[in-house]
């Protein structure tokens, strides 16, 4: 294969790292500045951060179209203080409440025994169904793999999932609790009742390993528990900061860099890119691929035809995330708590609601309530026909079902809607052996990694532990 134009570097780089999301840059942080190898970051997009996408306006307000807040994990929080992030951190008032939206009100979900007794969500059946099978009192599983529907159900009963455990996952994949696999999509909890012997006594006993494991690091600033995170001038403030880092200590981070294709020769990877200033080759001696699972899938179609058959089998759903504006005395509630998620009985069709500046001071102007609406997912495959305008009106039309007043005359000041059309990787049944299939094929292929929010969870602090870990597999194969 020949060149264009000149190779980046006369020598073959340690590491080519394709893509510059969270998990991209956090793996190219590790290496390039903690470990000290020659590391280049390729990203397709104009801009770092993949998926997170935060942007203010003229008017005051602060939204987030991607993720909208983190949990703040130990592996987060060091990367943040080592990249100058610290004094930026802000987090919400883990007390504040968060809703179900059941039988016509919103419903706090109970933070403690006492609330929990006192609830409306679960009827009293339901209530002591949950609680036997959160003390181990459950059947045993059937044979086969068990999906996310079956596995609750059959430890928490069926009620809970419909009211609790359908709606969370509304939130977290959009997804479909009878497709999702429980060991792939909640492996923690999957293993309380596989290693401990129900769900309570290992989240006591597993509580307690955490405790007695935890490093008291004074840099890393100190949370409480329930408590999400973000920054002052928004998430993207992460990977922004973590690109200047690498920029400033000699690492390249180039944007519009988008990869056509990939071989190797020997002991050497060899990556044709189209750039802004024309082809590119740049030769490494490895290469990690950040990109979304339908992405790798096309880079891998010739040169790993099974792995790339196996990523191509990962679904992403279509969500929008619309984001309203509203004066605070349109509401039927006070609007102090996190947000409301809506089991998919309650006959709306948006999945979820953040109560955006209710978390974060200086989200929108004073007097103004700013919220995140999500709609679409696996089980609403029709939002990808609606225009822009009429999923405003269709977001709009459920918030008056839920937490506006019913008789409210405002229209929605529409700050922005931005259509995934391919938003959150499903872990669906067999997405485990999916990812065996991957992992062996790479195997075939000294060098070469993947790392991505389709393995091991799709939250920011997963996407940066995972990436740490990675950086460790491939620091081992470059000694």
């Amino acid at each position: 294969m020949t060149s264009a134009q000149p190779t980046e570097v006369n020598q073959p780089l340690d590491v080519l790292v394709v893509g510059a999301g969270i998990s991209g840059l956090a793996i190219a942080h590790e290496l390039a500045i903690a470990k000290n190898y020659r590391v280049l970051v390729a990203e397709a997009q104009d801009r770092v951060g993949g998926a997170i996408t935060s942007n203010r306006n003229d008017e005051g307000y602060l939204w987030e179209e991607g993720p909208n807040s983190f949990q703040p994990a130990p592996e987060l929080l060091r990367l943040a203080v080592q990249v100058g992030l610290k004094d930026e951190l802000v987090l919400a008032d883990g007390k504040l409440p968060r809703f179900v939206f059941l039988n016509g009100k919103l419903n706090a979900l109970p933070m403690s025994p006492p609330t929990a007794i006192a609830s409306k969500i679960l009827t009293w059946g339901g209530k002591i169904r949950l609680a036997l099978g959160a003390l181990g009192f459950a059947r045993p599983a059937m044979s086969g793999e068990e999906s996310v529907d079956q596995f609750f159900s059959r430890l928490l009963g069926k009620q809970a999932v419909e009211r609790l455990v359908a709606p969370f996952i509304s939130g977290v994949y959009a997804g479909d609790p009878k497709r999702l696999s429980a060991r792939a999509a909640f492996s923690k909890i999957f293993r309380l009742e596989n290693g401990y012997g129900g769900l309570l006594s290992g989240a006591i006993l597993t509580a307690k390993e955490r405790k007695a494991q935890k490093l008291n690091d004074p840099n890393i600033p100190k949370v409480k528990s329930g408590e999400l995170g973000s920054f002052r001038q928004g998430i993207k403030m992460l990977p922004e900061a973590i690109a200047t880092k690498l920029r400033d200590q000699g690492t390249a981070v180039k944007q519009q860099w988008t990869l056509r294709s990939l071989e190797k020769q020997g002991e050497i990877y060899i990556s044709q890119f189209d750039t802004p200033t024309g082809a590119e080759t740049i030769t490494s001696r490895s290469v990690v691929l950040t990109t979304p699972a339908y992405v790798s899938a096309k880079l891998l179609q010739d040169y790993l035809p099974a792995a790339s058959q196996a990523l191509s089998e990962i679904f992403y759903p279509t969500v929008a995330c619309v984001v309203l504006a509203y004066p605070k005395s349109e509401f039927a509630y006070d609007m102090k708590g996190f947000g409301n998620l809506i089991p998919r009985t309650q006959g709306v069709r948006t999945l979820g609601t953040i109560w955006s500046s209710s978390l974060f001071a200086g989200r929108a102007p004073e007097g103004w309530q700013l919220l995140l609406n999500f709609i679409g997912g696996t089980l609403d495959p029709q939002l990808a026909k609606l225009s822009e305008a009429e999923i405003v009106q269709t977001v709009h039309q459920d918030l008056k079902k839920t937490i506006l007043r019913p008789d409210t005359k405002a229209e929605p000041k529409a700050i922005a809607v931005h259509v995934w059309d391919k938003a959150i990787p499903q872990y669906e049944i067999g997405h485990l052996d999916r990812l065996a299939t991957i992992e062996a094929e790479l195997q075939k292929s000294q060098g070469l990694y993947v790392s991505a929010n389709f393995i091991g969870g799709v939250s920011l602090g997963d996407c940066i532990k995972r990436g740490l870990q990675e950086a460790d597999k491939i620091a081992a194969f470059l000694k």
